[in-house]
């Protein structure tokens, strides 16, 4: 994915004038909650400044329509996977972040189903440790309006994640057997989404470092940091790769092990002059997809009324990529192929990385995303005057 394509999915900053002492007792990161074991909401605690989750964990054919407030979400495979957006028409992720929902590329998981059209471009990777997506779309089909966006992790900045409440399950970890109706917990997970470009990491617990693979503390870095991969326009394909070496973390010019420490959402960041440029991991044994095939159950989904599509973006609907060949299983919901026509190598020698790339103006925060710094002073306000 060229870094022309893209600016910083940086997470806007309101949100630390919410309550900075505050933090939960019962953090989502911390919460097992076994498939069979959905509570209708995840989310205890009830003296939260931020207030209490918006939607449900609970989710079947009785909520699969789009309306659901549906926030339980599946990683699967490249043809069964979601992403968290807004509920209500024309939103930004700053605005609505710990209220998004799950929409889903396929039916059967109780939630809003992505519009066929929505999704441009797309790169699965699965590794030892975890499952990345990165890819390009058209935001306003999900009704992110505008084209700002945000990071949305199973952390938040008062450890009741974002969406808060927000569960992630996957069919795709070793613990799953190969069984498509087995669905393991993803505890720590994190997902950038704007600029009309998307990524995200699911890390599995059983793995040696899963909250620094899917760390939520690098939110002003974007997608070429946090996800790094290279996902080629109007492409659709399933790689497998290796692990990435854990966010901030990387290897000098000296050879020596170093590790960048964002700094405070007050403190600047020169983009210019970061340490290190990240490299995506290499991958192998890429499979390309017909996203007809893929995004099938969306084909008769179109977007909300209230969005702005008709400009909506980056590029074309998405058209079949490598030979248009679709590997069996593409469309079973979480079969993995490793191989097949068309598989491929790519190695790691390319550093352009996908995902965003850091304004180079180095505006991050309130700034970055069109909030005026009054917006911000009145909501600041508005807290104060309700503690």
């Amino acid at each position: 994915m060229p870094g022309s394509t893209l600016l910083s999915l940086t997470l806007l900053a309101v949100s630390s004038v919410v309550r900075a002492d505050y933090f939960s007792t019962d953090p989502l990161a911390d919460k097992v909650v076994p498939y069979a074991s959905i509570p209708y909401q995840v989310m205890t605690d009830k003296d939260d400044p931020r207030g209490f989750q918006s939607g449900y964990n609970i989710c079947n054919s009785t909520t699969e329509n789009q309306d659901s407030k549906c926030q339980t979400m599946f990683v699967n495979h490249i043809d069964d996977f979601c992403l968290w957006a807004p509920a209500t028409p024309n939103s930004t992720i700053a605005d609505t972040e710990g209220d998004e929902v799950a929409w889903c590329s396929k039916k059967g998981h109780g939630t809003r189903i992505i519009p066929a059209g929505a999704i441009t471009s797309i790169q699965l990777i699965q590794t030892p440790s975890y499952i990345q997506i990165a890819g390009t779309l058209n935001q306003a089909y999900l009704n992110i309006g505008g084209v700002d966006g945000g990071e949305l992790d199973s952390g938040g900045q008062d450890g009741e994640g974002n969406p808060m409440g927000g569960l992630v399950y996957t069919n795709a970890f070793a613990a799953s057997n190969g069984d498509n109706g087995t669905y393991i917990q993803a505890q720590h997970w994190s997902f950038f989404i704007g600029n009309n470009a998307f990524c995200g990491k699911i890390c599995d617990q059983s793995k040696p470092n899963p909250q620094g693979l899917c760390n939520n503390v690098y939110d002003r870095l974007g997608c070429e940091y946090n996800a790094p991969a290279n996902v080629a326009p109007g492409t659709f394909e399933a790689c497998k790769g290796d692990d990435m070496l854990p966010v901030g973390v990387y290897v000098g010019t000296d050879g020596q092990t170093s590790t960048y420490h964002q700094p405070a959402e007050t403190v600047a960041i020169d983009y210019n002059n970061l340490p290190y440029t990240p490299t995506p991991a290499p991958t192998s044994s890429c499979v390309p997809y017909q996203s007809s095939v893929i995004f099938a159950d969306g084909a008769a989904v179109t977007p909300a009324a209230g969005n702005d599509v008709s400009g909506a973006g980056a590029s074309a609907a998405p058209t079949a990529s490598g030979s248009g060949s679709v590997p069996a299983g593409a469309a079973t919901g979480g079969a993995k192929t490793t191989g097949g026509a068309g598989a491929k190598t790519t190695g790691s020698a390319a550093a352009s990385g996908s995902g965003a790339k850091p304004s180079t103006t180095g505006t991050g925060g309130a700034a970055a995303f069109g909030v005026s710094v009054g917006a911000v002073l009145l909501g600041f306000i508005s807290v104060l005057a309700a503690l």
